[in-house]
């Protein structure tokens, strides 16, 4: 299977150059369960987008610190872009950003959390039914590192992951489209270096509880595995 990545982090500190881009995490992240498949990566929050969506199997959009809400040239054509993926009903996949970006492009709703920051390890519960979601368990342990949500969900749309931080934390439209508010692509040693470049810029408060969280590990895996399972549903013979 070969997925198109398209890469939304808008981050070029030195720290993020001191790790790897998402693209490679994302990649990682797919190949960790499915070695044999391929991705290409484009670097969408710099205009470069797929010439031919249809020579893909199916595509991923990323996280980033930008809001959908920005307004900038990119995001517009990213928005325009998940509407022409879904109307072909490529199967598509959104965390954080991305899961934001596919509720706003189809019609959703995206605002500020009222919690405020949700980051570090952040438990949620696997409420829906989706063929794909089996190797999870009834309580899901992702990464986050978000300050919006998204508040209505798109036409269609149905919840499979929620709390009560997050009540959307994850959602399908049909069987060709899946999201997670959250970060699969992280690694416990990537979270743990993120939580202290953010150390100083965010409260205190958050920071203490983002760290008291990784004291558990994210359920990396069985996230992939369903991650990769729902790409495979998608694409097999058959209506859907």
């Amino acid at each position: 299977m070969h997925l198109a990545i398209l890469m939304t982090n808008t981050d070029e500190s030195p720290f993020a150059q001191a790790h790897p881009k998402d693209g490679e995490k994302f990649a990682a992240l797919i190949g960790s369960v499915r070695p044999g498949w391929t991705c290409e990566v484009f670097s969408v929050k710099d205009g470069v987008f797929p010439e031919d969506l249809g020579s893909f199997d199916g595509v991923m959009v990323t996280g980033s610190p930008a809001s959908v809400h920005d307004g900038e040239p990119w995001i517009d054509r990213l928005l325009v872009t998940i509407r022409e993926i879904v109307d072909r009903k490529i199967p598509l996949f959104g965390a954080c950003f991305g899961h934001q970006a596919i509720a706003l492009a189809l019609g959703g709703t995206v605002e500020r959390n009222p919690g405020g920051w949700v980051f570090g390890l952040a438990k949620a519960d696997v409420v829906g039914d989706a063929p794909w979601m089996a190797p999870l368990g009834p309580q899901l342990g992702q990464y986050g590192a978000h300050i919006e949500q998204v508040t209505a969900l798109p036409d269609g749309a149905r919840v499979l992951i929620g709390s009560a931080a997050c009540p959307a934390g994850g959602f399908a439209i049909g069987n060709s489209v899946y999201t997670t508010q959250n970060h699969p692509e992280m690694t416990p040693d990537f979270i743990a270096a993120l939580v202290e470049e953010y150390a100083e810029k965010l409260p205190a408060g958050v920071v203490e509880n983002a760290r008291a969280s990784l004291a558990e590990k994210a359920d990396y895996k069985a996230f992939a595995e369903s991650i990769a399972r729902f790409f495979e549903q998608a694409t097999a013979p058959g209506p859907r």
